[in-house]
């Protein structure tokens, strides 16, 4: 790429956003009731300023969406001047918290809480808009607006009506325009600025009488003046602008961060993380230049940031340059804006406020049971306000969590040989004492009960409790078990195992009886005696005489796993094994099948071999393991796929890659020679051999093991049962890479094309949290 290419994309993305934010500044301005220009100064200061100073690169900062809302307050409560005031104050507290580098401080407020308070804000600026696209005028709450919209819905006035119409229907179809010219204007003109255009045309062309945008000379322009109020109302206004302009850029952040790696997953430029108390410092120089030249509050968007990172910017040098052209359209197109009926702006600024209820967030917070917290905050700021529907929903939040805490299931049931098993699930306090003692007593004398805990906190009275019951009930002669939720015994003395899943015996270094610190001197080195049993046993502790690495795991597992899957364990066993995949690998020990498909008991029908190999039906040899198990899953277990993995670092393909020695050699130079066509195969390439996408090969070996792949999915497609899978359209085969060292997985593109490309597997991109549509 030369050097000018990360400038000229840059440039190219600027004008993208540009038309996207000049359309939204004066709507923002329009719902918050200040002075048009006092968006575009917004727009202006938050891409160069904040562009400039900002911790996160690709971010776009301007008018803040989510205080359209609290702005409106401050205008009607203190007015114009003193609300920029306030804007430029609480830019001076945003730099404070930045020196105390408190920036992720913030991120710690419940997502339910800051959607929910989004959500508020949208509704709020929803019903407002809509009473201006209606041709009348908005009230003073979202209540009043409620209340007053069936008698404006009764008579609407038919020019704003008819105008913002076309601007909410061009808003809503432009991203669907079909072929190539809709392709084509949708990445020309944003859907935004072909409302607003198609609106004003409307408007022109009709000849409609209406209210249009009034840009007064920049000269009369107001700036602030000293707050003049109370001044406990005065700090709650400068820290409610701190707390949601400081959230919403922040959570816009994290977005553009989340978005960009994505980007470079694909083959996008890198860039730079973002640092949060630098960007933190970079809103609070913005909202200090803001307020002192009487501009709207000022926060990083999610709209306009992700259509920064689409359009390809590369770096700041994009949002510093939108705000040029900000300025530019600010001295040298009034007259145009000024053409722009309100009620285009009116209807741009509603579709913004009814996308803030954002349904992927309320799914997301669904899955998470805190329904309620958004709920209590987004209608309290609704009714109320933005600092009080907050403050609402943070105690909502805390409730929940307490219940949560306190929520305790007790469960009692009589199994079928006269046993009974009590089952807490929960934490186990003194809440819940009196409903465990209730069930305790249902269990008659000298009987058998098991108590299984599933929990992390057990207090003191609950402990009195439980262990006073115990107590007594094997003196009367009653048998006793209190186990975990895995199984094991509360109490018995065995060494705790937290191995993570998938350690290697050698890397376990688990907590548990203490061994010999006895040193002895071998061939490398001085060590400890208990450090040589720990590694026999595959764990940081190894009880005397106990040195089998595979006993030991599987010990493990009885204590921890078996307990966990005993159930699924026990349907499998009962209803048989239904896989609908055959997945053949190397023996080889480093490619644990599982692991590398996430996939448990009963999903794969796997068969292993030196190289995994698949020998030509009819092949001269005298295993025929592999054509028995391919035949069985094909016809008997019916499986869908067919997957050959091949490995990083094969030793049977270094070996095909020695030549023969002739003669019959032992058992695996035999078994190798179902390899050779690979090596032949790789040989008649003639430079169109398989390939990775995202990087060359690295070797011959590496080109070898993905060549053998191919060719072993050519045998498995010789073999009569697969044929004849394959003809009916039931069967699919793959092929499959994994680089060890990478821990990557690579799999065949389907296609037949000339050269076999294997492409990386890519996790899942995790849905990017949006602040404001704005």
């Amino acid at each position: 790429m030369s050097a000018c290419a990360p400038r000229r994309a840059d440039l190219f993305a600027s004008v993208s956003v540009f038309l996207i934010a000049l359309p939204f500044a004066l709507g923002i301005a329009l719902a918050t009731g200040a002075p048009l220009q006092a968006g575009l100064v917004a727009a202006a200061v938050g891409g160069i300023v904040a562009g400039s100073l900002g911790g996160s690169p690709l971010m776009v900062s301007g008018p803040a969406g989510g205080l359209t809302v609290v702005t409106a307050e401050l205008i009607q409560q203190y007015g114009w001047r003193t609300t920029c005031a306030i804007t430029a104050l609480a830019g001076v507290v945003q730099l404070t918290l930045s020196a105390c580098r408190a920036a992720r401080s913030a991120l710690v407020v419940s997502p339910a809480i800051v959607h929910g308070m989004l959500a508020g804000v949208g509704v709020t600026i929803a019903l407002a808009q809509l009473h201006v696209v209606l041709g009348g005028s908005p009230e003073s709450s979202a209540a009043a607006n409620l209340q007053a919209l069936p008698r404006q819905l009764a008579s609407p006035g038919g020019a704003a009506l008819a105008v913002g119409a076309v601007t909410v229907g061009a808003l809503l179809l432009w991203p669907r325009l079909p072929g190539r010219t809709g392709t084509a204007l949708r990445k020309a003109v944003p859907a935004a600025l072909a409302a607003v255009i198609l609106g004003t045309f409307l408007a022109r062309a009709a000849g409609f009488r209406m209210e249009q945008a009034d840009l007064p000379s920049w000269s009369s322009h107001t700036l602030p003046e000293l707050p003049d109020g109370p001044v406990l109302g005065l700090l709650a206004a400068v820290l409610t602008v701190t707390l949601v302009a400081s959230v919403e850029s922040l959570l816009s952040a994290v977005a553009m961060d989340k978005l960009t790696a994505i980007r470079q997953r694909s083959g996008g430029a890198p860039v730079a993380r973002t640092d949060f108390d630098r960007e933190l410092r970079g809103q609070g120089t913005a909202n200090i230049v803001s307020g002192l030249f009487g501009g709207l509050p000022i926060a990083g968007g999610a709209v306009r940031s992700t259509t920064n990172v689409s359009a390809g910017a590369t770096g700041r040098a994009s949002a510093v340059l939108h705000g040029c052209w900000i300025v530019l359209a600010a001295g040298l197109l009034v007259g145009l804006i000024e053409f722009i009926p309100l009620a285009a702006l009116a209807a741009l600024v509603m579709v913004v406020g009814v996308q803030m209820v954002n349904v992927r967030h309320i799914r997301s917070i669904a899955r998470h049971r805190e329904v309620l917290v958004y709920a209590a905050t987004g209608l309290a700021v609704t009714l109320l306000g933005v600092l009080q529907g907050v403050g609402i929903g943070a105690a909502v939040a805390v409730g929940v969590a307490l219940h949560r805490l306190a929520r305790t299931r007790i469960e009692h049931e009589r199994a079928a040989d006269g046993a009974h098993h009590v089952r807490v699930r929960g934490q186990l306090t003194f809440l819940a004492v009196p409903r465990l003692s209730r069930t305790l007593a249902l269990i008659p004398e000298r009987g058998r009960a098991t108590v299984e805990l599933d929990g992390t906190f057990m207090d003191h009275a609950a402990y009195e409790t439980l262990h006073d019951w115990r107590t007594s009930y094997t003196a009367t002669g009653g048998e006793v078990e209190v186990i975990g939720s895995s199984g094991q015994r509360i109490g018995e003395q065995e060494p705790v195992h937290n191995c993570r899943p998938w350690q290697p015996w050698r890397n376990h270094q688990c907590t548990g009886a203490p061994h010999s610190g006895v040193t002895e001197r071998s061939a490398g080195g001085t060590r400890g005696r208990g450090d040589d049993r720990a590694r026999a046993h595959g764990h940081g502790h190894a009880p005397e005489g106990d040195h089998d690495q595979l006993i030991s795991g599987v010990r493990n597992f009885q204590r921890t796993t078996a307990p966990l899957l005993r159930r699924e364990l026990a349907r499998l066993a009962h209803e048989g094994q239904r896989p609908t995949q055959l997945f053949l690998a190397c023996a080889d020990s480093r490619v644990v099948t599982s692991m590398i498909t996430s996939s448990g008991p009963g999903d794969l029908f796997t068969v292993r071999n030196v190289g995994n190999l698949v020998p030509l039906p009819g092949a001269g040899s005298a295993d025929h393991s592999v054509a028995a198990a391919i035949e069985y899953a094909v016809d008997i277990l019916g499986v869908r796929t067919i997957t050959v993995c091949g490995h990083s670092g094969c030793g049977a393909m270094q070996a095909l890659q020695q030549p023969p020695t002739g003669g019959d050699g032992g058992a695996l130079e035999r078994w190798l020679r179902h390899g050779r066509p690979s090596v032949e195969r790789m040989a008649a390439w003639n430079g169109s051999a398989p390939r990775l996408d995202r990087r060359p090969t690295t070797d011959a070996l590496e080109t070898l093991v993905l060549t053998n792949v191919v060719q072993q999915l050519d045998h498995l497609a010789r073999h009569a049962c697969v044929a004849r899978r394959l003809a009916d359209g039931t069967l699919e085969l793959r092929g499959m890479y994994f680089h060890v060292g990478e821990a990557q997985a690579y799999v065949l593109e389907r296609g037949g094309a000339a050269v076999p490309v294997f492409s990386a597997v890519e996790p899942l991109p995790e849905a990017a949290p949006q602040t404001v549509a704005g």
